[in-house]
């Protein structure tokens, strides 16, 4: 697959995890491009270099994700048909690349896909979800000891209602693995870069619904170690939220007709295959 290229944003990763997903990815497509973009102080992972179709960046500063993944995305867009957004915490087997390459083949009309995420111990990672609302990432972040009210907004939120066993079009596919359509990116822009870490991938996924199906494909999958920093880490919870206030300023906050449109439309699928 020359036509297929893949990046990974690294700051201070594990690595042993790194090494995992690098591999992944290398065992899954033999003549693609795998460009390793490194924010780090220093540049002690390019030991993990062992290989002519790894390509690292070695950056001496912290660009943050989006604009990390978009330096490769400029210098791709040309050569590229896909080009798939890894996180450095992923790791799959040698099937999965081929079958979303063949899948989104067949499917002209799709602009992004995402397979079945589960946890290492295979618990499955519920990372489809709708166009989030103010309430919804408030209760999320702030509200979480009612477990009640939680649960039922993560119900509907995450679409855990859907079982994750189909074919499903979703307006916001996680950031984790992003299997991308080059001609997509060519129409909607890249990662918009006013989000330093966090909603970024909520952003470039629902520009890409609007004129494409963005697609949940359940028949392969992905593990995911899902670090949660942002719960444990103050930075991370700070830059979380202000790239919350930075999304709801560019979409709306209470006034988002396209977001009611694309969540309805969403929600009514179930309704039709039920």
């Amino acid at each position: 697959m020359k036509d297929l290229s893949a990046s990974i944003v690294v700051y201070k990763n594990s690595a042993e995890m790194l090494t995992k997903t690098v591999q992944s990815f290398l065992e899954s497509s033999q003549q693609s491009k795998l460009y390793i973009v490194d924010n780090s102080p220093t540049d002690e992972l390019k030991v993990i270099v062992n290989d002519p179709r790894i390509i690292y960046r070695f950056n001496n500063r912290n660009l943050g994700f989006g604009a990390g993944h978009n330096t490769i995305l400029r210098e791709i867009l040309t050569d590229s048909k896909y080009h798939v957004i890894l996180n450095p915490d992923v790791y799959f087997n040698g099937r999965v690349i081929d079958t979303l390459y063949q899948f989104m083949d067949q499917h002209v009309e799709i602009g992004q896909v995402m397979p079945k995420v589960l946890y290492p111990d295979g618990r499955l990672q519920p990372l489809c979800k709708l166009l989030p609302t103010p309430k919804t990432l408030i209760k999320r972040r702030f509200l979480n000891f009612h477990k009640s009210s939680l649960e039922k907004e993560n119900y509907r939120y995450e679409l855990r209602f859907s079982g994750y066993d189909k074919i499903m079009d979703v307006p916001f596919l996680s950031g984790c693995f992003m299997f991308l359509r080059t001609e997509a990116l060519k129409k909607v822009g890249l990662f918009d870069e006013q989000f330093f870490l966090y909603t970024e991938d909520t952003d470039l996924s629902r520009r890409i619904h609007k004129h494409y199906r963005t697609v949940y494909f359940p028949q392969v999958t992905i593990y995911h170690h899902y670090q949660r920093g942002s719960y444990r880490n103050l930075w991370l919870m700070w830059c979380n939220i202000n790239s919350a206030v930075r999304y709801f300023n560019k979409w709306g906050w209470a006034n988002d007709r396209e977001r009611e449109f694309f969540n309805q439309r969403t929600i009514q699928q179930f309704a039709e295959l039920g």
